[in-house]
């Protein structure tokens, strides 16, 4: 009996779905928790954490209780740990972003005491956060972003986070020739050992909206003139070019799931590690259908995050890192 297979009667690919542990011992892409990264916010001048209403389950920290989700990340075995700062004081360039006694430095410090090298400590390198008018950088006399006046402040920002003690920063402004002008300014201080984690591809979306209350954001208008255009693809490659030749050691693509097709490019063009950030709309469109019944939550959650790994991310920023972390 040949059934419908014809002239391949013995063809059965169904044969390796007949259970978990086959799907298990067959399973082409895997999670680990190594593999996840936690971006983590921390405010200046609260007593308690402070809910994203956003992105429930996402909170402003404390220092103290950003120590503590630290370590308890750190155990889960989540591999590093993005931080942001949410400074009290804002201005137009961004001053709280490099004062040595600045938030996000605070943060930095705070959490290398706590895990030491048991975790990768990152610290996002951008202005967006400190200045009044919530661009990634300073501003000419016509309110445009001056791209090279922005690198000078990134120059300095990667300096004070590298004397805090930072083992990888992250530019995410989309400036022209960051990369090298950051790995130069730690160079000159005699901090090689600071790895970049440049944003190579990041898109000006609409999937940033929570994050933009989780950080305090100022801004009004766009970031279109700086960001990638949604649009293109071959735009990031040249980005992606640019950011080797300056010396970048890693590489992302943001966000994650709607350019998948652009991470799976970048990721086959390169051969240093390739990373993808989950980031808050599409972790808010989960948890909001999961609120109300449509999806199975923790099904989503692991789908969503095998494909961002299929699609070829090797490290992936995930606000469900140290859930997903204690689950594998």
């Amino acid at each position: 009996m040949t059934g419908s297979y014809g002239e391949f009667p013995g063809v059965r690919p169904r044969r390796l779905r007949t259970t978990p542990a086959m799907r298990r011992l067959v399973a082409e892409t895997r999670l680990h928790p190594a593999d996840l990264i936690l971006p983590m916010f921390v405010r200046e001048g609260i007593a308690e954490p402070q809910p994203v209403t956003s992105m429930p389950g996402v909170v402003q920290h404390t220092r103290d209780t950003l120590r503590k989700a630290a370590v308890e990340a750190a155990e889960a075995g989540v591999g590093g740990l993005m931080l942001f700062g949410v400074p009290e004081v804002k201005d137009a360039i961004g001053s709280q972003g490099t004062e040595p006694d600045g938030i996000l430095q605070l943060a930095i410090r705070d959490v290398v005491a706590e895990v030491g090298d048991a975790v990768v400590v990152m610290s996002d390198l951008c202005l967006d956060e400190f200045t009044d008018h919530g661009h990634c950088g300073v501003l000419d006399d016509q309110g445009r972003v001056d791209n090279d006046a922005t690198l000078e402040r990134y120059a300095e920002m990667a300096q004070v986070q590298a004397d805090a003690g930072v083992h990888v920063v992250g530019p995410s402004g989309m400036m022209d020739g960051q990369v090298g002008v950051i790995r130069d300014a730690l160079d000159e201080i005699g901090r090689q050992d600071v790895a970049i984690l440049a944003y190579t591809a990041k898109y000006a979306s609409a999937f940033f909206g929570p994050f933009r209350e989780a950080v305090g954001s100022s801004l009004k208008g766009d970031r279109k003139t700086y960001q990638q255009d949604p649009a293109n693809l071959r735009e990031s490659m040249r980005e992606l070019a640019l950011d080797l030749q300056e010396g970048a050691d890693m590489v992302m693509v943001k966000p994650a799931l709607p350019y998948l097709d652009v991470l799976s490019k970048v990721a086959d063009a390169v051969d240093v590690p390739v990373v993808a950030y989950q980031v808050s709309g599409e972790y808010a469109m989960v948890e909001a259908a999961a609120a109300n019944g449509w999806i199975d939550r923790d099904r989503t959650i692991q789908e969503t995050l095998t494909s961002i790994r299929r699609a070829g991310a090797g490290m992936i920023l995930t606000y469900w890192a140290t859930e997903v972390a204690r689950q594998l």
